[in-house]
């Protein structure tokens, strides 16, 4: 029997409508999020704080509220790897992952624009699968994670290349 640090781990159903016009694409969640049900649950994740600033508009506080008003700026979330075993959070930890099928999901969705990939393990498994996509731009993203201690204004110089395609 695993023990429960090794248990199969698996991401959330994506978020994203037909307006979608960014896809914003992590790897796995991490416990605290799994632990939460929702989608960058922990506090020192900065992704609603990124885009927040991306966009200019106050992110609410109430996660269902978060959702909802991430489909009205037409950015969708997801996670490029289906499950995986992994100990802990980080993403150098992710174990034997299948991958979401992510050329199917975004064919589904007609208005997309753009895949960001939000760090270096989800570019690495999600790139590859959407290579052959045409007319997306494929933008790597450095990660929201606390794992990463850049600066919040260097990862947000690069989390400013999403705004042109909203």
């Amino acid at each position: 029997m695993d023990r429960p640090a090794e248990a199969l781990k698996s991401s959330f159903p994506p978020v994203a409508d037909a307006n979608t016009r960014v896809l914003i694409l992590g790897s796995l969640p991490g416990e605290a999020s799994l632990a939460a049900g929702q989608y960058y649950a922990n506090p020192r994740n900065q992704l609603w704080r990124l885009i927040e600033a991306v966009t200019g508009q106050p992110m609410p506080q109430v996660y269902g509220d978060r959702l909802a008003h991430l489909l009205t700026l037409r950015i969708g979330l997801w996670d490029t790897v289906k499950s995986a075993r992994r100990a802990g959070s980080l993403d150098a930890a992710i174990r034997d992952h299948q991958p979401n099928a992510l050329p199917a999901f975004v064919a589904q969705l007609p208005a997309l624009r753009a895949i960001a990939f939000n760090g270096g393990k989800s570019a690495a498994i999600g790139r590859p699968q959407l290579a052959d996509v045409l007319g997306l731009a494929l933008i790597d993203l450095p990660s929201s994670s606390p794992a990463l201690t850049q600066k919040f204004e260097v990862k947000l110089e690069a989390w400013q290349k999403v705004a042109k395609f909203l």
